[in-house]
Order: structure tokens, then C-alpha cells, then sequence
């Protein structure tokens, strides 16, 4: 963390506001941070601790973004499935639960608290160093595509009723994509090569392990789940009952569909064994 840990937890628990908060665990973390765990630990700066974090974004009493790092990771999983619920909770974390107090936020908040200044980032001779930024999503990247990878699992249904089935190559591996979004023929062709690449890497996973956090698996409806892989340059999200969809960021804005064909169901049972899941 940057300047004293004394400094800086006395000047981020001097009224800080909680704007809001995230987790930060192997199973569930901000990938536009990172694509595992412990590359999501190191943009800020902290050690991969097993359990890992709460961040508590919010701001001081003269308006400075502070982002709290604390190991009370249950805290804060209550405080967030709360506020999905629409219901108040007064997130207020134990000073003892404090590991880390930083300057910034890591991640784009759009609230800001009332009767205090705008958000900005503290002075940084009294925070001890440069504050955390969010990453740049204004072109297409790491952090953009890991974003483009999160909207597809979570909206699943939307993006798979764009696809037709008949559309796909009759692959014998299932590693032939369907036709790009955009219908482009030369992109379709460049996404082939790419996705072989993409899934050469995977099966690679599970044979050796990658860093924690590379394979999440969540929750999807019916006896389904939903699967997360990230790696060098590309994302990979599908479910295990279904198809799987890779962005590669040397294909800007493509989302290239892969159909099951004969391979792709035992790839992603494999997968889905060697993940890491929720607690």
C-alpha cells in the first residue's frame, strides 16, 4: 500500500462515507482488474490472501476517494446481497478488520456522498503516494474485453438468442466459431485461428492448473453452470449445458460464438471441475 499503513487508514476512517463496495476473492472479483486473482490483488497493491478481501469504496470528510481494504469478507458479502435486494445496510467495518486503507478508487463509481466535496483524489503528500485509477475501457483492451466477457454472463439469454444453431461449421471439434456479429467474412476467418488458440490454452488449464481465479464457476439456471476463463489476450464464458462465446483482444468489439460439436461439453465438464467457486 502506499505511504504508512498508519497514515493512511487514520486519514481513509476519518468519516468516510461508503459509497458503495466489492469483493475481491479468488471466486468473485473485479476482472476488469485483472485476469486471476492474484493479478487483480497486485493492481492494488496487496498480497493474494487466501480468504481475500472487501473493498469499501467511499469518500472523506473533505470529499477524497479512499478505497478500504478489509478481511471481514463476509461483511461485505452481506452489505452487497442487501443492496441487490434494495434493502439498507449501514456498512461500517471493525478498524481491527482494516488491512489496507488506499487513495482512489480502482473502479468507476457513479454516486457521490451529499455535503461533502466531488469526488477527488487526495492530496498525495498526505495520502503517501499516487491514487488508485480505474482502468481505461474508453478503447478496446484487457479491461475492456474482460468487461465485454462479464456482460455476456450475465446476460446470457440475450446474446444466445442472437445465435443459430444452423449457423455453425460442422466442426469436428468444436472449435469452429459462428459468423462474427458482424457478419464479416475476413474477421470470421482471423476469429477461427484465434479461437483454436483460445481453446488450445484452455485444455492446457486443465492439464496444469493457471493462477487462482483464471476458471470461476458460478450459478446458472437448471443443473447448468456458468463458466469464466481468462488468459494472455483472451476471454472465454459459457455454459456447460450450452455453447461458449471467446473475445480476443486482437479481434476489437468481436464476440465470436464456439458450437458444443463432440468436444466442447467434456472441455467445459473438465473446466467446470477445476474451478474455483463461490463459499
Amino acid at each position: 500500500m502506499a505511504g504508512t499503513e498508519e497514515d493512511a487508514v487514520a486519514a481513509a476512517d476519518d468519516a468516510l462515507y461508503v459509497l458503495t463496495a466489492v469483493l475481491l476473492t479468488p471466486a468473485k472479483f473485479p476482472s476488469v482488474l485483472g485476469d486471476d486473482y492474484p493479478e487483480a490483488c497486485a493492481a492494488l497493491g496487496l498480497a493474494p490472501l487466501a480468504d481475500g478481501y472487501g473493498l469499501v469504496l467511499g469518500q472523506d470528510g473533505e470529499g477524497a476517494r479512499w478505497t478500504v481494504a478489509i478481511d471481514d469478507v463476509s461483511l461485505v458479502a452481506v452489505a452487497i446481497a442487501s443492496w441487490d435486494c434494495g434493502m439498507e445496510y449501514d456498512l461500517s467495518p471493525d478498524e481491527r478488520t482494516v488491512v489496507a486503507a488506499l487513495p482512489g478508487w480502482p473502479l468507476a463509481v457513479a454516486v457521490a456522498a451529499p455535503g461533502v466535496r466531488a469526488p477527488h483524489d487526495p492530496d498525495p503528500e498526505a495520502a503517501g503516494g499516487p491514487a488508485l485509477r480505474p482502468p481505461d475501457t474508453t478503447t478496446w483492451g484487457p479491461a475492456q474485453r474482460r468487461l465485454g466477457a462479464d456482460e455476456i454472463a450475465l446476460q446470457w439469454a440475450l446474446w444466445r438468442e442472437q445465435i443459430d444453431d444452423t449457423e455453425f461449421a460442422p466442426a469436428g471439434d468444436g472449435s469452429e466459431p459462428a459468423e462474427t456479429t458482424r457478419g464479416e467474412k475476413d474477421t470470421a476467418a482471423a476469429g477461427r485461428g484465434g479461437v483454436r488458440r483460445v481453446l488450445a490454452e484452455v485444455r492446457a488449464y486443465v492439464e496444469t492448473p493457471p493462477p487462482l481465479g483464471r476458471v470461476r464457476s458460478s450459478f446458472a439456471p437448471g443443473d447448468a453452470r456458468t463458466l469464466r476463463a481468462d488468459g494472455p489476450g483472451w476471454s472465454l464464458v459459457a455454459r456447460t449445458d450450452d455453447i461458449a462465446f471467446v473475445l480476443l483482444d486482437d479481434e476489437p468489439g468481436e464476440v465470436l460464438p464456439v458450437g458444443r460439436g463432440p468436444e466442447l461439453p467434456g472441455l467445459l465438464e473438465a473446466l467446470d471441475k477445476m474451478a474455483v467457486r463461490p463459499s
